[in-house]
């Protein structure tokens, strides 16, 4: 590939940029297009109406004015944790890669350009090969200046993400200290309870939890049955038993009812037959028959709630039986993060699940090694003209070659890269998370391992699968053969962070599938409101993967193919404008990690950081440079020691909550006497079954007497649940402002 084909490539995908950018500064000024482009604004009430003027139907770029002055202090009240950390992954590498390209530009560049004695034809004719460390003659002395390159890249990368991980770690306790009280930090996940013919699970467990922590135990909330396969089942259920009581001219009127058992509650979707004159005539009360099916529709798992927020995290830290299968506890996520379908699963399945899951994982990679492989065969026009014999003539067409080899492999391999996320979220949905967050992290790990599996080394080893096999039969002979590989390959990484990087943030910013959706409901459905079914929760398995992978991308080339760079630090300069603008007004936030997905990013940066180091290594090797190699043999280990120290120093905290944080919260509410109400609010806070399904919600009490709710208990504690949460935040169109409690 030459220059030519490499900036006809860069042509087309800055014309696609340009023309969806000033269409979307258009399309977000029309009032008709404010639940496409201001969702979050929309879901909070804050939305604007425009009148008619010419403003409307011009281009112009105050988005990106009211993107780039938003402070992270707004977002962290605005959009959570979540989003200020996926900001600081972007920032973290506009940071890292303006400091990469600065150096690779001045010290690298020029001597791969100048490697070989050889006489060079003008700039746009010249192939990319020229540009990259092949061209650098064996034996080179200019070889230290790739390896000091490398020192300098490393050193400033590892210094950025100590400071990040720090700042982070920092954000993340603030997140649980500043907080208003978190229901999760009182409440234990328990699955694996035991069956007992004798008494249900709602019985055994609240024997169990006041048996053997009786001082610190309070409540409980049992899981039920739901989904839409249970609900089919129930509507069954209940039309057999409408045949069957064969009194057709009695008036009878079916609704859901939430039966909660008499000691300790919880809540279940039951039908419920109302008419005094049926349970005359059969003799029963309406509240045995609930209590019958409340029982049927219970699941081995329950909430469990406790006094302090130290006793929760002592309880789900702690082995409950001798049996680690039976009364497995953990800590419960937010109430607005769990997934409630699979807390219905028994825990006994989930290692096999996990199990079909991977293997269903590796058959999927097996499987998309056929689109990686002819995506890449389109960048070798000699096998495409004997595959393809009729194309030979079209082939040899300058424009026609520049196309297939500088802008074609790279889109259809973005094509097909479209359905890998929701595949991957279905792989992760079956292996059992039991809350949306780790749901959406487990997904972010596969897409992301499986990006950069297909995308770098699938197209650095293209061939046969059977050679892409062969080819790690040795692991002595990783390095060497990456080493000859990879350079020969940057050129086509430069074209796909054109196509899959600026081009899809083209796409991002347009939202075009909701645009679509809203022209259809509006114009063809003749729906004129301002509202939409639902609202978006921000992509994080689909665009941290994209991020890092980029970054992944950028490390590996960088004193390889240093032409990468500047494409690579303009995508993340866009993309830090890009997702602030939908962070801050299309996607809403549902629940918050607390930051979790910043371990991801930093062990792949450091997973990044030590391929390079490979590479470069068996570079140096093959070069014949022993001085190189030999300065690159420390810096692989103090990058792997600088990993250890971060994940002693600050992992712990992402993975556990720690004892000295809690105890302080526990005794600061103590002296404000706040525990009382927290405990009240505590009852309320899981309610497994939303008003969508026409529910009212029962959740358990301390007391020994069934609790029955009206619809303005259920306002009032719906009230409740939101004092537990984030402050409001309040947007107007012009900048985002902080909200108040």
């Amino acid at each position: 590939m030459d220059i030519a084909a490499l900036l006809t490539s860069a042509g087309i995908n800055i014309a696609v940029c340009v023309v969806l950018f000033s269409l979307y500064s258009i399309l977000r000024k029309q009032p008709s297009n404010v639940n496409v482009y201001f969702g979050k604004r929309l879901a909070s009430r804050c939305s604007k109406s425009r009148d008619l003027c010419l403003d409307r139907f011009v281009p112009s770029p105050t988005w990106v004015m009211k993107a780039w002055e938003t402070t992270q202090e707004e977002m962290l009240t605005t959009c959570g944790l979540d989003a200020v950390v996926f900001s600081r992954m972007v920032v973290f590498s506009i940071r890292v890669f303006s400091v990469a390209a600065v150096i690779c530009t001045i010290l690298v560049l020029p001597v791969n350009y100048y490697g070989r004695d050889r006489k060079h034809k003008n700039i746009p004719f010249e192939s990319l090969e020229v540009f990259t460390i092949e061209n650098v003659k064996e034996g080179s002395e200019w070889l230290w200046a790739h390896c000091l390159a490398l020192y300098i890249i490393t050193l400033t990368a590892c210094t950025l993400l100590y400071f990040e991980y720090k700042s982070i770690t920092n954000l993340r306790l603030l997140h649980i200290t500043s907080s208003q009280p978190n229901p999760s930090h009182f409440a234990i996940l328990v699955r694996g309870i035991p069956w007992s013919s004798d008494q249900s699970y709602c019985e055994t467990v609240k024997k169990f939890f006041s048996f053997y922590h009786p001082s610190t135990y309070l409540s409980h909330q049992i899981v039920y049955k739901s989904g839409s396969v249970q609900k089919l089942k129930d509507d069954a259920e209940y039309m057999c038993k409408m045949l069957s009581s064969g009194c057709g001219s009695m008036e009878q009127t079916c609704k859901p009812s939430f039966a909660q058992c008499y000691f300790c509650g919880g809540s279940t979707n039951s039908f419920k037959i109302i008419s005094n004159e049926t349970d005359s005539i059969h003799g029963r009360t309406g509240y045995s028959d609930v209590h019958l099916n409340a029982r049927k529709k219970e699941c081995a798992a329950a909430f469990v709630f406790f006094k302090s927020r130290y006793a929760a995290l002592t309880v789900a830290q702690s082995l409950q039986t001798s049996n680690p299968m039976l009364w497995v506890t953990d800590l419960a996520p937010e109430p607005q993060d769990v997934y409630w379908s699979n807390l219905c699963i028994p825990y006994k399945q989930l290692w096999i699940r996990k199990i079909t899951t991977f293997a269903a994982s590796v058959t999927f990679v097996l499987v998309f090694l056929i689109p990686v492989t002819f995506a890449q065969g389109l960048t070798q026009l000699d096998k495409l003209e004997k595959m393809f014999p009729f194309l030979t003539g079209m082939l040899q067409k300058k424009f026609v070659i520049q196309l297939v080899t500088g802008y074609l492999p790279s889109v259809i391999l973005v094509l097909f890269l479209y359905v890998v996320p929701p595949v991957v979220m279905l792989f992760s949905t079956m292996e059992g998370c039991v809350s949306r967050s780790e749901r959406k992290k487990s997904a972010c790990s596969q897409v992301l391992y499986f990006t950069i599996w297909n995308v770098f080394f699938v197209n650095v080893f293209a061939g046969s699968v059977i050679s892409q096999l062969a080819v790690f039969s040795s692991l002595t002979e990783l390095p060497a053969q990456l080493a000859k590989a990879v350079p020969a390959q940057a050129t086509y990484f430069t074209t796909y962070v054109l196509s899959s990087g600026w081009a899809s943030l083209a796409f991002e910013i347009m939202q075009l599938f909701p645009l679509f959706c809203n022209l259809f409901q509006r114009f063809i459905l003749g729906y004129n409101e301002d509202t939409m079914n639902g609202f978006l929760t921000f992509p994080y398995h689909t665009e941290v993967p994209r991020i890092l992978l980029f970054g992944f991308l950028g490390f590996t080339c960088s004193i390889l193919a240093p032409l990468i760079l500047p494409f690579l630090l303009f995508y993340f300069v866009l993309a830090y404008l890009v997702y602030r603008n939908q962070i801050l007004n299309v996607y809403i936030k549902k629940y918050d990690s607390g930051g979790q997905l910043w371990p991801i990013a930093h062990n792949t940066t450091v997973l990044s950081l030590l391929v390079a180091q490979v590479i470069a290594l068996g570079v140096f090797g093959i070069k014949q440079s022993p001085v190189a190699s030999g300065f690159t043999f420390p810096l692989l280990i103090c990058t792997v020691l600088f990993h250890q120290y971060c994940r002693q120093r600050f992992l712990p905290i992402f993975k556990n909550n720690a004892t000295q944080v809690l105890i302080d919260m526990d005794r600061r509410d103590e002296r404000c006497g706040r525990m009382e109400q927290i405990y009240e609010q505590l009852s309320s806070a899981y309610c497994q079954f939303s008003s969508s399904d026409q529910s009212e919600c029962f959740s358990s009490h301390q007391g020994e007497r069934e609790d029955v709710r009206t619809p303005q208990d259920m306002e009032k504690a719906n009230e409740m649940r939101e004092d537990i949460s984030w402050p409001p935040v309040i947007h107007s169109f012009d900048k985002p402002v902080k909200g108040g409690k």
